[in-house]
């Protein structure tokens, strides 16, 4: 039938219509990574392409086709359920080879995390059809999973990598409480073996502005791009009485919560809190007394942590360490609640959203303590307000799936159109 005008407006709407993308990512649920793959897949299957999301596990013997082991992932992630899955992992006979044991597990026991995680994925077996698929794009999330996408690229399709903060970086802090043997791994040997893996990507998506300086200034023969990623947005009503706080169970927010316990929470007499997610464990083993003395106040892990700002007066955001953008954050701006932050909770962001009405800074015990009494005593705003309010406009603007379709559309087109004129 030729090509009709109709068929020219949904090529239009959808530029990357019929375009095969393999989408990359380490098996996690219940972390910022995953809320932002989520973002990934619905941008590209807006714009029109088929998306293959490929979960990869560092955990040697998940490999495909062995359900059983999957189960508990596949659980805690019924978002993937909207299409095909397919998975990725080292079989055990692989991890002890004697090539693994010397190059991968004798680095990690002095703490190498970037040469195990590397390692792994070199020996990562996939579903079966998806070694032998053909993509127009390779999207892989963090650069230790590299070597799974150029295999998927057959060095013909283009390999955009999402780098998701300086990794090395993490390595170090994790490193610091690991009795790892001696000498010890370096953050320089960490660093070197990251660079060198995303040398491997045609372009380099970056979460936030100051990871885009830093790779830039690292790799700066490389093209590089800052993205604000698609985080999905959180509720903005009804409304209700909660103050809510939601921390999951990872260094950061452990931290993060037992400062809030144990500087914030004594000086607010009468303000309930309600702590969301599965930073409850954690925080009852390194702070028995804090946790002792506010145990009410924890929920535990939910399915969908967005769901608790619905019910909310105020949310509250008392990050006292990390690095890169805080997803959790961005979703609080999105749920256009009264917010209470310190300054390292809004990291990654622009000077805005410093400045945004409805957000209160509070960087020290006391001020954070006063702001929240003040907060408590706000009747809370209706869904219309909240929609409204400068937060939720700051996040429809940077954040929204609309925003980041957009952006990846113009870049991922121009990386295939690109690919194609090199190959030809």
């Amino acid at each position: 039938m030729g090509d009709s005008s109709s068929d020219r407006s949904a090529c239009a709407a959808r530029p990357l219509f019929g375009r095969r993308v393999a989408l990359i990512h380490p098996a996690w649920h219940s972390c910022g990574t995953y809320r932002v793959v989520l973002g990934q897949i619905a941008a590209y299957r807006a714009l029109g392409a088929e998306v293959f999301p490929i979960s990869i596990s560092s955990d040697p013997g998940f490999v495909p086709g062995r359900n059983w082991i999957w189960k508990s992932f596949n659980r805690a992630t019924p978002e993937l359920d909207d299409g095909a899955r397919f998975y990725g992992g080292a079989p055990l006979f692989a991890v002890f080879a004697p090539r693994f044991l010397r190059h991968v597990l004798w680095p990690y026991i002095h703490g190498d995390q970037a040469a195990v995680r590397l390692g792994m994925a070199e020996r990562t077996l996939l579903s079966p059809g998806v070694d032998d698929a053909r993509f127009d794009l390779v999207h892989c999330n963090h650069f230790f999973l590299m070597p799974i996408a150029r295999r998927l690229s057959r060095g013909a399709a283009p390999v955009l990598l999402d780098t998701h903060d300086l990794q090395a970086r993490q390595f170090a802090l994790i490193n610091q409480t690991m009795p790892w043997l001696s000498p010890r791994a370096t953050y320089e040997s960490m660093l070197a073996r990251e660079l060198e893996a995303m040398r491997g990507a045609d372009l380099l998506l970056h979460l936030n502005a100051e990871e885009a300086e830093s790779f830039r200034a690292l790799l700066p023969e490389k093209a590089h791009a800052l993205l604000y990623p698609a985080i999905p947005e959180a509720p903005t009503g009804p409304g209700g009485p909660d103050i809510v706080l939601v921390a999951s169970n990872n260094a950061a927010n452990v931290e993060s919560v037992i400062w809030f316990l144990r500087e914030v929470a004594p000086k607010t007499d009468g303000v309930a809190v309600k702590i969301v997610g599965n930073v409850d464990a954690a925080i009852r083993a390194k702070a028995p007394e804090q946790y002792a003395a506010y145990k009410d106040w924890f929920l535990g892990r939910v399915d969908d942590p967005r769901a608790v700002y619905a019910n909310a007066r105020v949310a509250l955001l008392p990050t006292v360490s990390g690095t890169g953008l805080s997803i959790k954050s961005v979703e609080a701006l999105s749920s256009g609640l009264p917010l209470i932050a310190t300054t390292q909770a809004m990291r990654g962001m622009d000077e805005e959203a410093l400045r945004l009405p409805g957000v209160v800074i509070a960087d020290s015990a006391s001020e954070f303590a006063d702001a929240l009494s003040r907060a408590a005593a706000i009747a809370p705003l209706n869904e219309s307000a909240r929609r409204a309010c400068p937060a939720r406009r700051y996040y429809d603007s940077r954040f929204s799936l609309c925003a980041y379709k957009a952006s990846l559309g113009v870049l991922t087109g121009a990386l295939i159109s690109a690919g194609a004129e090199n190959r030809t």
